[in-house]
């Protein structure tokens, strides 16, 4: 007989299996020696009060045989000499899309830009050292897209937008630890991502899929409105190849800017649309543990024997819009995600065990049209040139110096003041002291002193000169949205072109992205 079981327990019970039993027996009002198995089916942290708590959701098997774990296992049918569907662009959406046309029968290509995870290691690692930036092999472009060097975050709220359980067992499949099944907010790591996405290429490319590194979708092949395939320039020999379909998924990622261009310049119909931009804020995990875990920092550690490393989400309403956490890394680093020479892009990421001594944090305004009015010329693209406008900026305030990223105490830019010193943080291409309260748009910067008060209000303690801020956090979504029919999934203007993922704007994360691949994967399978 299998029971469910909704406890809440201290953070030493819920680590101790033999105590869950003994609790789990008590509320059955059965002898432990009934119980063959526990399976704990969801797991979160609830730290509103000092006295943290663990909910767990168990299923308490009594008297029966221990269940057969589950198989994970994938049965595609090798489909080298089926239906081709193009798929640009190797992130989650693309990946993903590629999988669910295996499934269905139908012979995914997929294109990327970028390098393989071996080779754009190398990449990274000079963006990382010497600030050079490879703008085709980065922390966006590059097997996996971003999310293989940006943490690895699988939590959603958009429920509504498809099956996420199915996402997480594909993910499980192919070397993901099966926690991610059961914590509320489930986590990979950068460091185990890798492994996971070269898996994943391989199920395409065992099952007969295509997939294609240093390749560069330059133009699109359109007769008669309708989609027959893209031109692609090869980046390792300087030379140019078609590819032919007659369905292309276009998932190429929210800073595919070329992407952008080279639809406007077709007149293929694409939308600007509201965005988000602020800064990275970075203070010590210690800090942020003791703040989340309503402990002193001499108690932290002891803490840490039994809870991660504390995450926190936080969002006010200042002079009318929104400022709010994004991509928040426990234990994490901040990364340069520029994808040109002459900007700075701040983003984040944390290891699987969460263990470096540092917590960050987007903190983004949200951006509407009225703040881009002056760039109203570029039509769609308007919003782009402003995002692009202030990573230049960055790049400028940091020195000029390959990237080089401006900085500022968090009290300091709260207050106003330049600040003479800065301490040392994750960021490893190097900060340099300036006024982001002034060198901010006061749309953003205003907004931001604001919203950090009030933060620190929610979290006494977080508004502190011991965190810092890094500009700019720019790339949080897609300033322009491709359009596309609500029943076809297809582009209202070319018949077999399928906008998706963040790059569209239908997506906010891996796990929607992923949701939105699959969709669109499905939307051509229908019409087979």
């Amino acid at each position: 007989m299998k029971n469910e079981l909704n406890l809440v327990l201290s953070p030493e019970e819920a680590s101790n299996e033999s105590v869950i039993k003994t609790i789990a027996a008590k509320q059955l009002h059965i002898p432990e020696n009934n119980i063959s198995f526990i399976k704990i089916i969801k797991r979160s942290i609830d730290a509103r009060s000092r006295n943290v708590k663990i909910n767990l959701k168990i299923d308490v098997y009594v008297n029966e045989q221990v269940p057969e774990s589950p198989n994970y296992k994938l049965n595609y049918s090798n489909v080298s000499s089926q239906t081709p569907v193009i798929v640009i662009g190797a992130g989650p959406a693309g990946l993903f899309a590629a999988l669910e046309l295996i499934e269905k029968g139908m012979k995914p290509i997929v294109i990327e830009r970028g390098k393989n995870i071996k080779d754009r290691r190398r990449d990274l690692a000079a963006i990382n050292k010497e600030g050079i930036v490879n703008p085709h092999s980065n922390y966006c472009f590059g097997e996996g897209g971003a999310g293989t060097y940006s943490d690895g975050k699988l939590y959603t709220r958009s429920t509504k937008r498809g099956d996420i359980t199915k996402v997480l067992e594909l993910f499980v499949a192919h070397g993901a630890d099966e926690n991610i099944l059961i914590e509320a907010h489930p986590h990979i790591g950068t460091n185990k991502l890798p492994k996971i996405i070269e898996a994943m290429r391989q199920t395409i490319i065992d099952n007969g899929g295509e997939i294609h590194f240093n390749t560069h979708v330059i133009d699109l092949i359109i007769k008669n409105n309708s989609i027959k395939g893209v031109v692609c320039k090869q980046l390792e020999t300087d030379t140019t190849t078609e590819f032919i379909a007659d369905s292309v998924i276009l998932a190429t990622g929210h800073s595919a800017r070329d992407i952008f261009e080279l639809l406007n310049s077709k007149n293929i119909l694409i939308e600007g649309k509201t965005f988000a931009m602020g800064v990275r804020v970075e203070h010590p995990q210690a800090l942020i543990d003791s703040l989340q875990y309503h402990c002193n920092l001499n108690e932290v550690v002891k803490k840490r024997d039994f809870l991660p490393a504390s995450s926190y989400s936080m969002v006010h309403q200042a002079l009318g819009r929104g400022v709010y956490s994004f991509c928040m890394c426990p234990g994490g680093i901040i990364a340069p995600c520029a994808t040109a020479a002459g900007e700075i892009v701040t983003n984040g990421w944390s290891p699987s065990k969460r263990n470096n001594p540092f917590a960050n944090s987007g903190i983004v305004v949200t951006i509407e049209s009225v703040d881009f009015q002056k760039f109203a010329s570029h039509g769609p693209l308007a919003g782009l040139r402003y995002q692009q406008e202030l990573e230049k900026m960055a790049f400028v305030a940091g020195g000029n110096n390959g990237q080089t990223a401006p900085a500022q105490r968090l009290q300091d830019f709260v207050d106003g003041k330049l600040s003479p010193l800065l301490p040392d943080v994750s960021y490893q291409p190097g900060i340099k002291s300036a006024p982001l309260h002034e060198l901010l748009p006061a749309e953003i910067g205003k907004r931001l002193q604001l919203g950090f008060i009030e933060f620190g209000k929610k979290m006494r303690g977080y508004l502190s000169n011991d965190a810092v801020i890094v500009g700019v956090e720019s790339r949080t979504s897609s300033p322009v949205r491709i359009p596309r029919n609500k029943e076809t999934w297809e582009h209202p203007q070319i018949k077999g072109l399928y906008p998706c993922g963040e790059g569209a704007g239908y997506a906010g994360g891996i796990v929607s992205a992923a949701i939105d691949g699959q969709k669109c994967a499905n939307a051509i399978a229908a019409l087979k």
